[in-house]
């Protein structure tokens, strides 16, 4: 069959190599006469799908051994009101830094749970840029400072972290994960939905540092509690089998290429093709994000009305491109350019921006 020229942002392009392999593997699993989301999860081969996925995250991302791995549900959006409920203890606020939609929502949450304040945003610049660290205002009792490391919606990303904190980082990775190499022992809590460089939606990942586990409280609903999560190895509840196994299935594609190190070269190449297509374009596309802000994951522009955007939209679906669309919130045009999508894809995009610029 034809392939599409996926560009969604989310769930987004997973590795052909993934579905092929799950394809194969799909009615009998290692031999059990079962497909994988028939398996009991207190299973044997369950078991060592959950053990596996965790060694290959923390080889991939070199996780130190202080930090836990946790498998859960409810993606991101849960985790905005999890991260208050366990970490924001009483009497103290927690700083939140806005670089877009989803840094708004994990306030916003915050706010339903205690006290928390805008250490820094970039909203009154329409978001066109990260925030420098020296404008972040934090306060040396914060419980932590929150952070969103991409942003899918506006197109621009975190190139330097803020380190050296006295109080934990907490970082929103939905968008970027697995795509550049970490420096864990920066963070206190790194969270991820998998259904953009990790997998399929329905698991989402959490990195926390085991210390942070000592402030969820006796009193907090079982589920959001991250200590109880830890103690039973993200199987407190029946998890996502099939997500997890996906996610299993395309950290070995990741590992397959060379890792994050190589995963990184590849996404700057991609990244490359499309920012050159709008720079060399005399103006006929804008990029949205700030060139010292740009992602790496979604490259965001606008043509000069909506009626050329209509065009170009409609151009590009009729040739197979999928998910160019900007957000409703903001119009123009995006493409999520995660790791699984591939390279040729990318000089077909940048190829078809060409043409239609020279056309029109």
């Amino acid at each position: 069959m034809k392939r599409a020229f996926n560009f969604n942002a989310g769930p987004a392009a997973l590795p052909e190599a993934v579905l092929a392999k799950a394809e194969k593997e799909m009615m009998n699993y290692q031999g059990s006469g079962m497909a994988v989301m028939e398996l009991s999860h207190r299973s044997k081969e369950f078991e060592e799908i959950n053990d596996r996925t965790k060694k290959l995250l923390s080889k991939l991302l070199d996780i130190p051994a202080d930090y836990e791995i946790l498998f859960l549900q409810g993606g991101a959006s849960l985790q905005f009101s999890m991260i208050p409920m366990n970490l924001l203890e009483s009497g103290s606020t927690a700083d939140y830094v806005l670089t877009g939609t989803w840094s708004e929502k994990a306030y916003e949450e915050a706010l339903k749970i205690g006290k928390a304040e805008v250490a820094a945003s970039s909203k009154e610049k329409s978001y066109k840029s990260i925030p420098t660290i020296h404008e972040i205002n934090l306060k040396d009792d914060a419980a932590y400072l929150h952070i969103t490391t991409n942003n899918t919606i506006f197109g621009t990303q975190w190139h330097s972290i803020p380190d050296g904190l006295s109080v934990p980082l907490i970082a929103d990775m939905s968008s970027d994960i697995l795509s550049r190499p970490l420096t864990i022992s920066s963070y206190g809590l790194i969270y991820a939905g998998a259904q953009k460089n990790l997998g399929p939606s329905g698991v989402t990942v959490v990195i926390i540092h085991k210390d942070l586990l000592k402030r969820s409280g006796k009193n907090l609903p079982a589920m959001l509690n991250y200590q109880v999560h830890a103690t039973s190895k993200s199987l407190y509840n029946t998890p996502p089998t099939l997500s997890v196994y996906f996610l299993m299935l395309v950290l070995e594609w990741a590992e397959s290429l060379g890792g994050v190190t190589e995963l990184e070269k590849l996404n700057k190449k991609k990244a490359g093709l499309l920012y050159d297509a709008i720079d060399n374009s005399d103006g006929f596309y804008k990029g949205h994000a700030e060139k010292d802000s740009r992602s790496l994951m979604n490259v965001t522009f606008t043509l000069e009305n909506d009626d050329l955007t209509t065009s170009f939209l409609h151009e590009a679906a009729e040739t197979g491109f999928i998910g160019l669309a900007g957000h409703r919130s903001v119009g123009g045009c995006r493409a999520s350019i995660y790791n699984a999508v591939p390279l040729d894809h990318v000089e077909k995009l940048a190829n078809f921006m060409n043409s239609f610029r020279q056309r029109n």
